[in-house]
C-alpha cells in the first residue's frame, strides 16, 4: 500500500549549490539513493508501477484514445459544417495540436513525474493554476469517458434489444472496471493491439472510399466530390465552422496522453520523445484523412448523424458502405466500432484515474484517491472514474445522439483550457510556436459556442461556456483558501522529477543532432 504526497520545495530552502559547505558525503548518499529510486520498478513518489514499454507508448501516440469520439462524433462535425468545415476544423486543431505536443514533449521528457499538465502548472505557474487545470482535465476524460460507454451500449442494443441499454452499460462497467484493475502491463499491451487494429480499419476505409468515389465499385456510379456540390462543401456559414471545432477539439484530446503515461514508462527518456515526434503522423494520417474521406463519401444532410433528428448513432462510415449498395457492411463497421471502443473506454479509465491520482497525491483532490495498492494499481481513482461514466445513461432519456452533443460540448471547451496551459516552454520554432498554440487555444475556447447565439439557445449556451467560468472559480477559490503564490523565474523548482531510464544500459547512442542541418532538425522534431 502507498500513499504519497509530493509538495513543492520551498524556494527559501537552501540547495546544494548555496551552500558550499554542505558535506561532500552527504551530497554523494542523496546523488546514489537518487539514482537507485531511478532503477525502481514501482515509482517511489507516486506508488505505480513503471511497466510501460517503448511501442506500447509508441502505439499510445499513433492510435491510442481514438474510437467512437472520431468514427461516430465525425458525424456530427460533418452535418453542423459539412466537408469543408469538416478539413478546417481537423487542420487547424492538429497544427494547434502539434504546436502543443512540441512543447509539451520537452518538458515530459525532462521531469516524467506525476501530473502531467496538474504539475507542470503547478512547478511553472502556480500551485491554484494547476488545480483549476488539473479538475478541468478530468472532466475532459470523464465526459469521454461517458460517450464511449454511451456509444457501446448504442451498438449492443442496434445489435440486440433484448437488454435495455442501462443493463449492457452495467456489464461493460464491471468488465472495464475488472481489466483496469490487472495492472499497467495488461493495459499497455491491450492498447498496443488494439490500435493496431484500428490503424488496419482505418486504411481499409481509406481504400474503400477511393475505389467507391472513382467507381470501381459494380454497379455503382463513381461519386467524385459529388458531396461537395450537393448538399454543399459548408453547412451554417460560420456558425458551423465554430460548433466543429468543439467536435475537433474532443477528438484530438488524447494525443496528450504520452504524458500521463511518462511517470509509467520504463525508458522515458527515450519512449517519449518518439512518440512525440509520431503524433504527426497521426495527426496527418489519422484525423486529416478520416476528415477527408468522411466528408468525401458521406452526404452532410445523412439522417442518423450526430446531431440529426434521429436518436440513433450512426458513422459516416456506415452510411458511406449503405450507400454504395452493402446493406450488410453495417454490421462490419459496428463491429470495428465495438472495437475502437474497448479501446476508448480502457484509456479514458486510464488517463482519468492517473489524472486523479496524482492530484490527490499534491493535495488538489480528496487524499484517498492517492492510493496505491503494491502492484501499484491506483484502486480508488480507477473505482471512481469509472462511476462518472455513469453520465453516458442520460441518453435513456435524450437518446443516444443528443446525450453524445451534450457530453461533446463540456470536454471540447476543456481541452482547450487545459491545452492553454502547456504553452510556455521551449521548444521547435520557440516562442512563436507557443504564442501561436496559446492565442488560438483562447481564441477557439471564445467562438466555439458561436451557433448558440442566433437564435439564442440558453441550453446550449450554459453547455457551451459554463467551463469557462468554472476553470476561474477552481482558480481564485482555490488561490484564496489557500494563500498560494505565482512562482518567479529564480523560485521555479528545476530540479526535482528528473529520472534516468529502466533500461539505459541497454541502449546505444547512435549521435547526436548538434550537427545536423536545420531541415533534418525539424523533421526529426516531427
Amino acid at each position: 500500500m502507498h500513499f504519497s504526497s509530493r509538495d513543492k520545495p520551498d524556494p527559501n530552502t537552501k540547495t546544494h549549490d548555496d551552500d558550499a559547505s554542505f558535506p561532500n558525503d552527504a551530497a554523494t548518499e542523496l546523488a546514489t539513493s537518487s539514482e537507485s529510486d531511478d532503477f525502481r520498478a514501482i515509482d517511489p513518489n507516486s506508488g505505480v508501477k513503471r511497466g510501460l514499454k517503448t511501442r506500447h507508448l509508441s502505439m499510445m501516440a499513433l492510435a491510442g484514445i481514438i474510437g467512437p469520439g472520431l468514427l461516430i462524433g465525425a458525424g456530427g462535425a460533418l452535418s453542423s459544417g459539412g466537408p469543408a468545415s469538416l478539413l478546417i476544423g481537423f487542420g487547424v486543431i492538429g497544427i494547434i495540436a502539434f504546436s502543443i505536443m512540441q512543447s509539451l514533449g520537452e518538458l515530459t521528457t525532462l521531469y516524467p513525474t506525476g501530473g502531467a499538465f496538474t504539475a507542470l502548472s503547478d512547478r511553472f505557474v502556480d500551485k491554484a493554476f494547476g488545480v483549476a487545470v488539473g479538475w478541468n482535465y478530468y472532466i475532459v476524460w470523464f465526459c469521454v469517458l461517458a460517450n464511449e460507454y454511451n456509444v457501446i451500449s448504442s451498438i449492443m442494443v442496434f445489435w440486440s434489444d433484448k437488454v435495455p441499454i442501462w443493463g449492457y452499460f452495467l456489464l461493460f462497467w464491471f468488465a472495464f472496471l475488472g481489466f483496469q484493475l490487472l495492472g499497467v502491463e495488461t493495459f499497455g499491451e491491450a492498447e498496443f493491439w488494439l490500435a493496431l487494429v484500428k490503424i488496419i480499419g482505418l486504411i481499409a476505409y481509406f481504400l474503400f472510399s477511393i475505389i467507391y468515389a472513382a467507381g470501381g465499385i459494380k454497379g455503382v456510379d463513381g461519386i467524385g466530390f459529388r458531396y461537395w456540390n450537393d448538399p454543399g462543401a459548408f453547412s451554417n456559414g460560420f456558425k458551423g465552422v465554430a460548433s466543429v471545432f468543439v467536435f475537433c477539439s474532443t477528438f484530438y484530446a488524447g494525443v496528450e496522453s504520452v504524458a500521463v503515461a511518462a511517470t509509467e514508462t520504463r525508458n522515458p527518456g527515450y519512449a517519449v520523445p518518439l512518440a512525440i515526434r509520431q503524433v504527426f503522423i497521426r495527426i496527418v494520417v489519422v484525423y486529416m484523412g478520416s476528415a477527408f474521406f468522411f466528408g468525401l463519401t458521406c452526404p452532410a444532410n445523412a439522417a442518423g448523424l450526430v446531431g440529426g433528428e434521429s436518436r440513433a448513432l450512426r458513422s459516416p462510415m456506415t452510411i458511406a458502405i449503405q450507400n454504395a449498395g452493402w446493406e450488410g457492411g453495417v454490421h462490419l463497421v459496428n463491429a470495428f466500432i465495438f472495437i475502437t471502443c474497448l479501446s476508448a473506454v480502457n484509456s479514458s479509465i486510464y488517463i482519468g484515474s492517473r489524472t486523479l491520482l496524482f492530484m490527490a497525491q499534491d493535495k488538489k483532490a480528496p487524499r484517498f484517491l492517492g492510493w496505491t495498492d503494491k502492484r501499484g494499481v491506483p484502486i480508488p481513482a480507477i473505482v471512481f472514474t469509472n462511476l462518472c461514466g455513469a453520465l453516458s445513461m442520460m441518453n435513456v432519456s435524450t437518446g443516444a445522439s443528443k446525450a453524445y452533443g451534450y457530453i461533446v460540448n463540456l470536454s471540447g471547451v476543456s481541452t482547450f483550457l487545459v491545452w492553454e496551459s502547456e504553452l510556455p516552454f521551449v521548444s521547435m520554432l520557440y516562442p512563436w510556436n507557443a504564442y501561436f498554440g496559446l492565442a488560438a487555444c483562447i481564441f477557439l475556447a471564445l467562438i466555439q459556442g458561436w451557433s448558440t447565439f442566433a437564435p439564442f439557445d440558453a441550453g446550449l449556451f450554459v453547455d457551451a461556456y459554463i467551463l469557462l467560468p468554472l476553470f476561474g472559480v477552481i482558480y481564485v477559490v482555490y488561490k484564496f483558501v489557500f494563500k498560494t503564490k505565482l512562482w518567479k523565474a529564480h523560485e521555479m523548482d528545476l530540479q526535482s522529477g528528473r529520472r534516468r531510464d529502466l533500461d539505459e544500459g541497454k541502449k546505444v547512442v547512435v549521435g547526436q543532432a548538434g550537427g545536423k542541418p536545420w531541415w533534418k532538425k525539424m523533421f526529426g522534431s516531427m
